[in-house]
């Protein structure tokens, strides 16, 4: 290994630490002796951690020291000398340690909480999108019905309720140029189950029936607005209640609304 990797490498650090195994110690001082660049690189790193670990110490001085002696009456006693620490490193390495995993700690919790915010983000997004999606949709069928209401070369045939439902009516919009058909079922019950409403187009004379659709999906059209076939020579339109799929000839025990041209 070249001796800019090696310095790259992170394994100074750790033998400055105190981090390495003896083997690893006696390694890296082999090649700080036999390499001056490594063994400036070990006391950069030294010089660093000390410089930084006195910028935690207070400081006193000389005056502080001698009043501080006065008052534990020490001052004309005799000075003991300390021995110099042994293994200086280490213990620096410990402070280091402390430190870098103090760091890390702090990295990985902003880390997460980044995390979070993103993630909680793109949820907030997605709903904005799908609430935004749907009030197109809504928009679109509420253009739709204006346009069929206000086309003046519409017909507009209204059906009354029958016997099996009075109550109920809708209204046919039916432009014999394009022959385009709308019918507008808003006053017509929900199906039950199982059940589905069918618009016939009448010839009276003789009495003809031809099926121009079904009002599929009836409770998720908010508008119940439905188009449906051409009408062809109609003379009048009837809205029956039939099995699911419709049936082939209107069930007039379930003709639900009528109305003539």
């Amino acid at each position: 290994m070249e001796t800019k990797e090696y310095i790259e490498s992170g394994i100074l650090e750790l033998y400055v630490y105190g981090l390495l195994s003896e083997n690893e110690n006696e390694e890296v001082t082999a090649m700080a002796k036999n390499n001056p660049e490594i063994n400036a690189e070990i006391i950069a790193i030294e010089k660093a951690i000390v410089a930084l670990s006195s910028s935690f110490s207070p400081f006193h001085s000389v005056a502080n020291f001698e009043k501080i002696k006065e008052k534990l009456e020490l001052k004309h006693a005799e000075v003991i000398q300390l021995e110099p620490r042994k293994n200086r490193s280490q213990y620096i390495g410990w402070a280091a340690a402390v430190l870098l995993l103090v760091g890390i700690g702090y990295q990985y919790n902003q880390l997460n909480q980044t995390s979070t915010q993103v993630a909680n983000t793109e949820i907030e997004k997605a709903k904005l999108e799908k609430e935004f999606n749907v009030l197109k949709l809504k928009n679109a069928a509420n253009e739709t019905s204006l346009a069929v209401v206000r086309d003046i070369k519409n017909t507009v045939v209204a059906l009354g309720g029958q016997a099996v439902a009075p109550e109920s009516s809708a209204k046919v919009y039916w432009n014999q140029e394009t022959k385009v058909v709308y019918i507008d079922a808003a006053g017509l019950p929900e199906p039950p189950e199982g059940m589905v409403y069918q618009v016939w187009a009448l010839k009276l004379s003789p009495l003809t029936p031809t099926s121009i659709g079904l009002l599929e999906d009836f409770d998720v059209n908010e508008q119940k607005l439905f188009a449906v076939n051409n009408a062809n020579e109609a003379e009048a339109f009837g809205i029956t209640l039939e099995p699911k799929g419709g049936s082939l000839t209107p069930t007039m025990e379930q003709l639900y609304t009528l109305g003539k041209v």
